[in-house]
């Protein structure tokens, strides 16, 4: 009975602390959200471990936990989804039937100029970004994540075969190869929002442990195995695995482009893309995944409703004051009710915590399609960005963030998120004054773009292509610590049967900057690029101010919504 003794010394320590109401954590373990005690159950995936007390949460270094291997099977199907922009910016060389421009020329198809590429460009991101919801709400409700995903790969395939028959000797070029393009996005978008929303959730759950515990290293070192920190560094090795691919898959793309064709340039990606049904056909019946429990959703919000009554005023500041008070989710838990509970509330407080974290984490969101408004240039120095990111990533799993737990410093998510915010503005900023050097040192000044001289070679300006590089670094980094974060803070802020939408909600604010994006497409040509850049740097900036100022406080709840009881739906 050596587990219900340790049991006992954790409610001790609970007594004993419970007046430190801000320290205060949730040790349960039963998923029927009773606290410890001499009949608790418990979780067979927590059973035998020790937990940490109040001293120890800040007295001892935290690491993660190992990552299952089913995690970075799964990482293998999300591979980015990318196509050339020259396809539809440049016209098709004299002479070519392919659009390859050989070695000295410029590879190109439809011709149709810098805007439209832009703005097919910025419409596939708003698209793959926005489906999402849609496939959440059938894997949470209907499928679960496993099935959305596979077919939802099955969707994108067949996305990725109509790209390559628009890029064909025959139709490349004509009102045809258009039409197939613009149809390949809409199809390829539905795919990867059904499985973008799903896939993400699916990696993070086969790591299956919620609560802190106590570990000794190989050292005689105590140490707290956190799960949000193994939540964590699985998503950094998921977007790790992303951009090695997409490193590689763009890499190939140009060359495959420039000396043979856009046919090849679209298969390439589309054959790695085969492995994604294979690696999920292994898979089948080894991954953990969850169940769907109908319309969760409709319940979520039937729950928001029930809180807000009694909540409305004349007076809109009060009404504000209502509407985000700390006790706003009170009346909605089903111990709260008097009298006959409601039908539908067939939960119990526990999940009511959880919707409000989900709420909460889905709050935080509002303020990141600022973040995403990028409008670097395009094509082969734009592999720098996944080339950085395949650099930091290790770095800052390996060296970075345990310096910073070494030294005591809690680097806690909603912080990165805001610190990504600022990168993100300051490689605008590079991204700005680049430009400016440009157009000062062209011969055709502010029209750098279009530059050619009698014979129609380009004139470009004398300063190195690398200064550009910095920019592309700067993303990068913003990168780690805003949207991997992200991806780490809508999985563990959102509860277990709202996981893909909630995930879904993170990615839609990527269509959103993408419709924020459309706006700057008129600034997105010679002369206005200096405008276009240091908008985008003003308004992330901006937004990262805003952020924190939002989030201050629910950082500083972190570690307890962290450690929650986990809710019963039935």
């Amino acid at each position: 009975m050596a587990g219900l003794e340790s049991d006992r010394e954790i409610l001790a320590a609970l007594t004993e602390v419970e007046h430190h109401e801000k320290f205060a954590y949730d040790f349960t373990l039963k998923e029927k959200g009773t606290v410890l005690g001499e009949d608790a159950e418990v979780d067979p995936i927590h059973e035998g471990l020790e937990f940490p007390t109040e001293e120890e949460l800040f007295a001892l270094r935290r690491v993660s936990d190992a990552i299952p291997w089913t995690a970075y099977m799964i990482a293998v199907v999300e591979l980015a989804e990318r196509f050339s922009v020259n396809f539809i910016q440049q016209p098709l060389p004299p002479n070519s039937t392919t659009g390859a421009g050989g070695l000295n020329g410029q590879s190109g198809a439809l011709g149709r100029g810098q805007q439209m590429s832009t703005g097919l460009t910025t419409f596939y991101q708003f698209w793959s970004y926005g489906t999402p919801i849609a496939g959440a709400y059938i894997a949470d409700t209907y499928w679960g994540r496993y099935k959305t995903v596979c077919v939802c790969v099955a969707i994108a395939m067949l996305g990725h075969v109509i790209m390559i028959i628009s890029a064909i000797p025959g139709i490349i070029g004509s009102d045809a190869s258009v039409g197939l393009f613009t149809l390949s996005l809409i199809v390829t978008g539905i795919g990867a929002g059904g499985f973008k929303s799903n896939i993400s959730p699916l990696v993070a759950e086969q790591y299956r442990r919620t609560k802190m515990f106590i570990s000794v290293t190989k050292k005689g070192e105590r140490v707290i195995v956190d799960p949000s920190l193994t939540t964590s560094r699985i998503y950094m090795y998921f977007y790790l695995f992303i951009n090695i691919g997409a490193l590689i898959g763009q890499i190939s793309m140009v060359y495959a482009e420039k000396f043979v064709g856009y046919w090849l340039a679209y298969t390439l990606p589309t054959a790695v893309f085969l492995l994604s049904p294979l690696v999920l056909w292994y898979g089948h019946g080894k991954y953990s995944t969850s169940q769907p429990t109908g319309s969760v959703l409709a319940t979520a919000v039937r729950v928001w409703r029930y809180a807000m009554r009694g909540r409305w005023s004349w007076n809109p500041i009060k009404t504000v004051r209502n509407l985000t008070a700390d006790d706003f989710w009170e009346s909605a838990k089903p111990s709260k009710v008097i009298g006959e509970k409601p039908a539908w509330m067939r939960f119990d407080d526990n999940w009511v915590e959880e919707v409000r974290r989900g709420f909460k984490a889905c709050s935080v969101f509002l303020v990141a399609p600022d973040l995403f408004t990028h409008g670097l240039p395009n094509d082969i120095l734009s592999n720098l960005d996944p080339l950085a990111l395949i650099i930091f990533i290790p770095l800052c799993d390996l060296v970075f963030y345990p310096a910073l737990v070494r030294w005591r410093i809690n680097f806690k998510p909603l912080q990165k998120i805001a610190f990504g915010f600022y990168t993100g503005a300051t490689a605008m900023v590079w991204a700005a004054v680049v430009q400016y050097c440009i157009y000062k040192t062209n011969p055709c000044g502010y029209y750098a773009g279009t530059c050619v001289d009698s014979n129609g070679n380009p004139l470009v300006s004398p300063l190195n292509v690398w200064i550009q590089s910095g920019s592309y670094i700067l993303v990068a980094i913003s990168e780690i610590l805003a949207s991997i974060t992200g991806l780490e803070y809508a999985f563990t802020k959102a509860p277990r049967n709202m996981r893909s939408l909630v995930m879904s909600m993170l990615l839609f604010t990527n269509a959103v900057a993408s419709a924020i994006g459309e706006a700057f497409v008129s600034l997105s040509t010679d002369p206005l690029l200096v405008w276009n850049y240091g908008s985008v740097a003003v308004i992330c900036g901006t937004s990262g101010i805003m952020f924190w100022m939002l989030v201050r406080k629910l950082n500083s709840e972190e570690d307890r919504l962290n450690n929650m009881a986990e809710g019963r739906f039935d």
